[in-house]
């Protein structure tokens, strides 16, 4: 697996590599990496639904799913909604998306808050199963381009739900149809089942080491 260090090293190299070309030496490899796009894009043929998860310890997991989401809706496609975790919140997310409500896109914030706020595991499990039912509804709807389940890898990693579970849940989608699951500490077999996994690394956070506190328009 490439790590940050082999990725930067990398990428000085390419610009490194890439400044010492004069322009016509430039135009001809970009020339030549062009058509090897090309090449990919036409092999690429196949079409199916995706599982897809955003998960690690960065931040944005939930804000590039919800972007997945706008051009879902912007290309006219019915999407649901499920969040697992984060019910206790009214997010602004949830009043922009508001206009896209009754035609579009289902919205359920089924969570009742962060785990430190509820302190009742058996009513955070109450809740978690009643998402996933929730959740299955939409995943096998066929109506349903895109199911976004906000932060229910923390639910799967706090054992609220099983993986086993939700797996076979998953295998009921429409096989056009996608899903994506967010949240830290997605489990092993989930990871191995998607078709795409994007692992947000915590570089720096302004909470944490500033004491900076959450604000409207980046956190919420």
């Amino acid at each position: 697996m490439q790590t940050d260090e082999t990725w930067t090293t990398t990428n000085v190299s390419a610009v490194e590599e890439n400044s010492s070309l004069n322009s016509e030496q430039y135009r001809k490899k970009m020339q030549r990496r062009q058509e090897v796009q090309e090449m990919r894009i036409k092999n690429a043929s196949n079409e199916k639904g995706l599982i897809v998860v955003h998960t690690g310890n960065g931040k944005g997991k939930t804000t590039a799913a919800l972007g997945m989401v706008l051009r879902a809706l912007g290309h006219g496609y019915k999407v649901a909604i499920i969040q697992f975790i984060k019910g206790a919140w009214e997010p602004a997310e949830k009043r922009v998306f508001s206009i896209w409500q009754d035609d579009l896109l289902e919205f359920h914030a089924m969570g009742e808050g962060f785990t430190w706020d509820t302190q009742d595991r058996d009513r955070d499990i109450e809740k978690a199963i009643a998402a996933w039912q929730k959740a299955l509804g939409y995943i096998r709807n066929p109506q349903f381009k895109l199911v976004l389940l906000d932060e229910i890898n923390i639910a799967l990693k706090l054992g609220y739900l099983q993986v086993d579970e939700v797996l076979a849940g998953l295998a009921q989608k429409p096989v056009n149809n996608h899903v994506i699951l967010t949240g830290r500490g997605a489990p092993a077999a989930l990871i191995s089942r998607a078709d795409l996994v994007t692992e947000m690394t915590l570089v720096k956070h302004p909470f944490r080491d500033q004491g900076i506190k959450a604000q409207p328009g980046i956190e919420y």
